[in-house]
């Protein structure tokens, strides 16, 4: 199922995605390599933007549509191929939702993305609501699949779970230390590969994707 509109966007009509190459718009190597898994099943060749040397275009938009609309379109334009791209975040219950579409700027740096700063500045601002607090969050994934032609179209997924302290396990990227999934008892980067994948926040995204434009 494509994801609701948001800003006042109107989602098109569904147009099927035929085997060939499709560029990742992404310069996340550990996202480009869970794309290029979950894409592979469908005959389509997954380069990322990286590889094409194209820019990452600077994220305007106040919602997970929008950023991920925003460089799809720049990937499809510049390549002249179909792009996918990806706008990701952690929503956590009692920060009304941040950091949100901010997950990422949460972790910059001068020098790149620091992202165990990111996950204690989550926790400093936890620790502000008092002992009580929730710490339920939730990941959040909008893939935007768009056209040369500026067609696209987008797909939601979540993962539910809450936040623990300190971070545990090395697997993954971004908050995954911090984050321990509904049902589970494992962090995001303690549990294998092949059982994050099964109830990601992406995968389930990539299954809406997958049952409409295959």
């Amino acid at each position: 199922m494509s994801a609701p509109a948001e800003d006042g966007v109107v989602p098109q009509a569904i147009r099927k995605l035929t085997p060939g190459k499709l560029v990742i718009a992404s310069h996340n190597e550990g996202k480009v390599r869970e794309i290029r898994a979950l894409l592979a099943p469908y005959g389509v060749e997954a380069i990322s933007a990286k590889e094409l040397d194209l820019p990452e275009p600077e994220e305007t938009g106040t919602t997970f549509v929008a950023n991920a609309e925003l460089k799809a379109l720049v990937a499809a334009d510049l390549s002249g191929l179909p792009a996918l791209a990806d706008d990701s975040g952690l929503c956590v219950d009692a920060l009304n939702g941040d950091p949100g579409v901010y997950t990422a700027n949460w972790a910059e740096t001068p020098t790149g993305r620091d992202w165990g700063l990111a996950m204690q500045k989550v926790e400093d601002a936890l620790a502000t609501k008092g002992p009580d607090a929730s710490r339920d969050a939730h990941f959040v994934c909008t893939l935007a699949l768009a056209w040369p032609d500026g067609h696209v179209q987008w797909f939601e997924g979540r993962a539910e779970g809450h936040l623990t302290w300190p971070p545990r396990g090395v697997a993954g990227f971004g908050y995954d230390p911090v984050f321990v999934p509904f049902g589970h008892e494992q962090t995001f980067a303690e549990l294998p590969a092949e059982e994050k994948a099964a109830i990601s926040h992406r995968t389930a995204a990539f299954k809406a994707l997958v049952t409409a434009v295959f």
